[in-house]
């Protein structure tokens, strides 16, 4: 993501461990998510998935609704390296950067987890994302970082500590007027995840209560439909 966009780094994490054992952590989130996308038949559909990371995602969306094509793009260069090694035969490509150059109206359908809240301009990005998608695409876009999480100014300096980008504060309002000026219909609903939600005595909510209202309450899914 450049003045509008973050530079390429090697990994997420300062520690390239973290970084792996991320998608371990994320899966049962991306699963749940899978079953919230309300586009159900993408066997001729192509997808995007923005800051996929090591590509854990596209794979489980294609094991689960299998798609014709797929884009992962990430500032990661480490990261995108391990995602062809574990690609396999999928139909799927990845690229290293922040933009979306070239890829015009390609796209039915937008993913990215856990990512707008690190992109230095919304506007940007936006338009960016509206651009490659086609006439009615679908971006879904998740995240609970945003200052109306209580445990927001904590996480900050977690961020800061712990990877190799930098946050930005925004509102979910401030999301929604964004996608809104860009020329999306906006709607969301809370992530409301189900699952059981494991104890980690070091993670990003060492009070176990916080990660069980985080993942219910906090976390929020933008279905944002191209105008």
């Amino acid at each position: 993501m450049a003045e509008d966009a973050q530079k390429n780094i090697g990994t997420w994490y300062i520690d390239p461990d973290a970084e792996d054992r991320m998608a371990d952590g994320h899966a049962p989130i991306w699963r749940h998510l899978i079953d919230l996308i309300l586009e159900r038949d993408l066997t001729d559909k192509s997808v995007l998935d923005f800051g996929c990371n090591q590509g854990g995602l596209l794979r489980h969306l294609y094991a689960i609704r299998p798609f014709r094509k797929a884009l992962g793009i990430d500032i990661a260069e480490t990261s995108i390296a391990k995602a062809e090694t574990l690609k396999g035969n999928l139909p799927i490509q990845h690229q290293v950067g922040g933009r979306l150059d070239g890829w015009s109206e390609e796209f039915d359908l937008a993913l990215s987890h856990e990512v707008i809240y690190l992109v230095p301009d919304i506007d940007a990005h936006a338009a960016d994302i509206r651009q490659a998608l086609k006439s009615g695409g679908v971006y879904y876009a998740v995240t609970g970082c945003h200052t109306d999480n209580p445990l927001w100014p904590k996480w900050r300096e977690l961020v800061a500590n712990r990877t190799n980008t930098v946050v930005q504060d925004r509102s979910i309002t401030d999301y929604g007027r964004a996608f809104d000026k860009a020329g999306f219909d906006v709607s969301a609903r809370k992530l409301e995840y189900d699952g059981f939600i494991p104890f980690v005595a070091d993670g990003w909510t060492p009070d176990f209560a916080d990660a069980l209202n985080y993942y219910t309450q906090t976390k929020i899914v933008f279905r944002l439909v191209k105008r």
